[in-house]
């Protein structure tokens, strides 16, 4: 069904594209000096300022790190956006993760990230060495099964990530230690604002070890970014499969007359007619894989959806009715390397529209 004037504007208005960092890595790459890039639809970054670290990118958001000898040291993994949107525009955040975590002295295992207009870094901290960070005390917050004390703190004429700046930092701080768990990310924002401690146009999240005039090492072995889902304790929709990349489609590159972010029946994107498509680009480091779409049809209609790697189609995803449902395509040859992964729509009669979720790589 071809959307209506109305609609075809909103989809224009809500309608974005994530500029990625250029570089790419392989799977297993290992890094020693600065370096940002991207990896299996997750955005890295390791920065210091001196000293000896080695930061090994595994699959997924999955990373290790190890540092001696540092002054500051951050190893994190996660998503960086264009400093356009606030985060109630981009939509629910929710991380899972799992580490383990051997601080050897300073050090951090924390959500991290920064906004823009305000510039404000921020940290959401379940786990830390010998130091327990602190500030202007602004109460306390209990989500995902703890409780977090809120701290406000300002940094004068300190790096930043648009350079030497005056910039306030807010801080959640766990009252118990834990190194796995969820961490619903736009609930500390929420409660933030609430206390008025205002966040500008989001710039990062990710998951971060970070250390300081310390030595250690980490090993985060989950590292599930989720965009979309419900709030309130993190995603509604199904966790990734063991060893799955799980990529929400709203994080995605998007083409086409009326491609569009939907926030029901799930925070998705929406592909109206012919030629809409979303896309990314994933490092494959073997040659097969299954691919698994959420998604629904806007009606009793069934909702097709192409998947094409490297502009070759691999098959079709088929949404029947307006109940969201996971279809897989097994077997799929993706051959090694850089690929650019498209979800696109070619078979539209204007009968029927396709919401999707997610994409998940196995």
């Amino acid at each position: 069904m071809k959307p209506t004037k109305k609609k075809m504007i909103m989809a224009f208005l809500l309608c974005f594209t994530l500029a990625l960092p250029a570089g790419i890595a392989n799977a297993a790459t290992t890094l020693t000096s600065n370096a940002t890039g991207t990896q299996d639809g997750y955005d890295y970054e390791l920065w210091k300022d001196s000293g000896t670290t080695s930061m090994t990118l595994n699959a997924g958001g999955a990373f290790s790190a190890s540092w001696s000898g540092i002054n500051n040291a951050l190893f994190r993994k996660g998503k960086k956006f264009d400093a356009t949107q606030t985060h109630q525009q981009i939509g629910n955040i929710s991380i899972n993760y799992a580490a383990t975590f051997n601080p050897g002295g300073n050090s951090y295992l924390t959500v991290y990230g920064w906004t823009k207009s305000s510039l404000v870094e921020y940290y959401i901290m379940d786990n830390w060495g010998t130091y327990r960070p602190s500030g202007t005390n602004k109460g306390t917050f209990t989500v995902d099964g703890g409780t977090y004390d809120i701290y406000v703190s300002t940094r004068t004429n300190q790096p930043s990530i648009e350079g030497t700046a005056t910039f306030q930092q807010y801080w959640s701080i766990r009252q118990s230690k834990r190194s796995s768990g969820t961490i619903s990310v736009s609930e500390h924002f929420k409660k933030w604002e609430s206390l008025g401690m205002s966040l500008g146009k989001l710039y990062e999240v990710a998951m971060t070890v970070e250390g300081y005039q310390s030595s250690g090492n980490a090993d985060v072995t989950t590292n599930v970014l989720t965009i979309g889902g419900s709030s309130g304790g993190g995603t509604t929709t199904p966790p990734p499969s063991s060893g799955a990349t799980k990529i929400e489609t709203e994080s995605m590159s998007k083409s086409g007359q009326y491609t569009g972010n939907i926030s029901s029946p799930f925070s998705g994107v929406a592909l109206y007619a012919n030629n809409d498509l979303v896309k990314t680009t994933q490092n494959f480091t073997t040659g097969t894989h299954s691919f698994s779409l959420r998604g629904a049809s806007n009606n009793s209609s069934t909702a097709k959806v192409d998947l094409k790697i490297g502009g070759v189609t691999k098959g079709t995803f088929s949404f029947s009715g307006t109940t969201p449902s996971v279809q897989t395509i097994s077997n799929v040859s993706t051959g090694t390397g850089n690929q650019e992964i498209q979800l696109v729509v070619t078979t539209d009669t204007g009968q029927w529209d396709a919401f999707l979720d997610y994409l998940e790589i196995n």
